[in-house]
Order: C-alpha cells, then sequence, then structure tokens
C-alpha cells in the first residue's frame, strides 16, 4: 500500500481548523501532517514537515497565506511544496495574489468535504485545480487589474495553441476543451503540455494568470 497523503493544515480560525483537520484524518488515504494558524508558522512547519500538501487559508496573522505561499511555492524556490489555499471567496480580494504567487490552486471553505478531499487528492498528484465557476468569476473581477495596459502581447503559440490556451483561461476541462475544438482529449494533453512547455509554465494555474496578464482573453 502506498503511504497516506501528507497535509499541512493552515488557517487561523481553530473551528474550522479543527474540522479540517477533522475530515482530512478520516480518510484512510490523508493524513494530517501538523496545524498551525498563523502564516510563519505554516512556512516553519512546511519547511521541516514536508508535506504532500498544504492547505493554506489567505488572511493569517504574523505572515498572510499569500507571502507564505511565495516562500514555499513561489519563483525560485528550490524545493516548492504544493499549496492549496482556502478562501471565503466573496470577501476576499487576494486570490489572484495567491495563485501568481504559485499556489497550484483554490477552494472555498464553504465546499462540500467531498470536494475538499478531491482537492487535496487532486493537487498531490501535481495537477492543478480550478473551479470553473469561480475562476471565471475571479478573472472577470480583477480583469482589469490583472490585464496591461499595452493591451495584448506577442507570445510564441500557435493558432490553435492559443484557442486551447483561452479556453484553459476560461476554466475548461480537457474534457469541455476536446468538446468544443471537437478533438480528442488526448490530443488536448498534447496542446496543454505544449503550451506549458514553450511559456515556461508549471501548470494550468499559471497558464491561466499568463492569458489575462498578457491580455488574451477579454
Amino acid at each position: 500500500m502506498s503511504a497516506p497523503i501528507s497535509v499541512l493544515v493552515c488557517d487561523d480560525q481553530m473551528l474550522i481548523r479543527t474540522g479540517l483537520v477533522t475530515i482530512i484524518d478520516a480518510q484512510p488515504d490523508l493524513e494530517v501532517a501538523g496545524e498551525c494558524g498563523d502564516g510563519k508558522s505554516a512556512v516553519d512547519l512546511a519547511r521541516r514537515l514536508r508535506p504532500d500538501v498544504v492547505l493554506m487559508d489567505v488572511r493569517m496573522p504574523v505572515l498572510d497565506g499569500i507571502e507564505a505561499t511565495r516562500r514555499l511555492a513561489g519563483d525560485g524556490v528550490a524545493d516548492p511544496v504544493k499549496v492549496l489555499v482556502v478562501t471565503t471567496f466573496n470577501l476576499d480580494e487576494y486570490v489572484y495574489e495567491a495563485l501568481r504567487a504559485g499556489a497550484s490552486g483554490f477552494l472555498l471553505k464553504d465546499a462540500p468535504p467531498v470536494q475538499l478531499l478531491q482537492g487535496i487528492r487532486t493537487v498531490a498528484t501535481g495537477a492543478a485545480l480550478l473551479d470553473p465557476e469561480v475562476t471565471r468569476a475571479l478573472v472577470g473581477r480583477y480583469a482589469a487589474r490583472i490585464r496591461p495596459a499595452g493591451g495584448s502581447a506577442e507570445v510564441p503559440l500557435t493558432p490553435r495553441e492559443l484557442e486551447v490556451l483561452r479556453l484553459i483561461a476560461d476554466g475548461r476541462s480537457n474534457g469541455e476543451i476536446a468538446a468544443a475544438l471537437v478533438i480528442s482529449p488526448e490530443t488536448v494533453k498534447t496542446f496543454v503540455s505544449r503550451i506549458l512547455g514553450k511559456l515556461g509554465l508549471r501548470d494550468r494555474v499559471q497558464a491561466v494568470v499568463y492569458a489575462y496578464r498578457h491580455g488574451l482573453v477579454t
């Protein structure tokens, strides 16, 4: 049997943190490596415990979740940790910055437990987690700030690759992209890998950020 996925739970609200720990520890394939209530402790514990996934709140004392994420998974980090941001989206204006800081994805705090658990498993495999509805709302809300004033920039992609990138930025899954472009899911996977390679991006989250920062979507 493979080892359980280890999770570090970081949230400054004890009631929420306790609930998350209880839900995670009840799963046979997951285990809580540790828990903390501020960003500095999150960084220290993650570096010491090396969990498979860090479940990170954005608003925390001492050091906020964005800076903690940047220190654990941002550009230049030699051995990045996978960070899954959990947030109250309607009140939080910093989710986009957390994704830019290196987070592998985000979930809402009011998401059903099954969605939370699947999100942890998804991120642990190295895949990005983007909820389509929340992604559209996020980029729509902050599009003016995300998009550069100079408009679209030249990117080294073919027209077809640009189509795929725009659909990724719209929060579409591989299956949805395949249906929209009338191609196979395997072909979509090839396009996605090629796009990430050409642009030097780590995952789909970074692809979404790239698309909006370069004015490739409206």
